[in-house]
């Protein structure tokens, strides 16, 4: 483009978009301050809303540089959407985005003079929290998610395998990086994958700004403790999806031998919660390995007793940032 600045492609992956929330994106990336962007815009096979209508709004909304789109064949799902347009597209940098936020304008400018000054492969940022109407419920994530602690540096490997602080939305990427990150594991959101990846092979920096105005609403994949209906469902989504993730990185995720042995480590106390949460045992082993992660064992030590409704009320306060 002639700016001498790398070229950000902004990933964005929609799906049954709410189209006024679309436009309010759309809209937000087109007045990023940045000079050097492409879009590349992949619908996920909505079944409701028309391709076309995607198309049109994006070719009313962005006027300022190119952008591609084009719609999956059948369902994918968010993580294998983003994976096939990180192999697909090209550029310098990578910015994954969503389809329901709003980015401030100095955004990716801020991001990449960080990530140019440190020389981080990732950099994130903090982000102001709205709710379905706009309106602003938190002036940090870390408002509404008390555990959320954001960590910069080198060597963060072992943390992210059991915790991420990397919202996608807010980061800003080595191409390179991503691109060597593929295939994405198929049991981690794909910016927690990422983030481990590059915190594996360099530094990640958390940038102390609010450069997104981030959107909570029901449909969030991501929202706190998803997916979780009853103790059954917890079972399996808060602990079997945690061993078939382990598992995958023990067979696939190259990496050095302090982190292999914070993976096994890991799955030994991922099995010890699962015999433990149905009743086969593993309290042992769960109470010695239980500072991999305090607050899960103890909890999980307890809730297993709890009849339903008051496991289900446990799980609300925790959805609300009570416990």
């Amino acid at each position: 483009m002639g700016t001498g600045k790398p070229l950000i492609a902004i990933l964005m992956a929609v799906y049954e978009p709410r189209m006024d929330w679309l436009q309010e994106q759309l809209e937000s990336l087109n007045a990023q301050t940045y000079p050097n962007l492409r879009l590349y815009i992949r619908d996920d096979c909505s079944p409701t809303v028309p391709f076309e209508e995607i198309r049109a709004l994006a070719e009313t909304c962005i006027t300022k540089f190119p952008f591609t789109i084009a719609r999956n064949a059948e369902n994918l799902g968010s993580n294998k959407t983003f994976e096939r347009l990180t192999e697909e597209v090209e550029g310098d940098l990578f910015a994954y985005c969503d389809q329901d936020d709003v980015w401030l304008p100095e955004k990716l400018e801020i991001l990449q003079e960080e990530m140019e000054r440190t020389g981080a492969l990732l950099v994130c940022s903090d982000m102001v929290v709205i709710d379905g109407e706009g309106h602003v419920v938190a002036d940090s994530i870390t408002k509404v998610r008390r555990h959320h602690r954001f960590r910069s540096g080198s060597g963060l490997a072992k943390d992210l395998l059991f915790s991420n602080f990397v919202t996608g939305c807010t980061m800003l990427i080595s191409a390179a990086e991503s691109k060597a990150a593929v295939p994405f594991c198929p049991y981690m959101v794909h910016d927690h994958y990422l983030a481990l990846w590059c915190a594996e092979h360099g530094s990640v920096l958390s940038v102390d700004k609010l450069l997104i105005r981030y959107r909570i609403h029901r449909a969030n994949q991501t929202h706190v403790l998803a997916g979780v209906r009853d103790k059954k469902s917890y079972g399996e989504v808060r602990i079997r999806m945690a061993e078939n993730r382990f598992l995958w990185l023990k067979q696939h995720f190259p990496c050095t031998p302090e982190t292999k042995m914070a993976i096994n480590r890991g799955l030994i106390w991922i099995q010890a919660r699962w015999a433990n949460w149905t009743h086969q045992g593993g309290v042992k082993i769960l109470w010695k390995y239980r500072n991999i992660n305090k607050i899960v064992s103890l909890a999980e030590l307890c809730l297993k007793y709890m009849p339903n409704s008051l496991f289900m009320l446990a799980i609300y306060l925790a959805r609300n940032n009570k416990v």
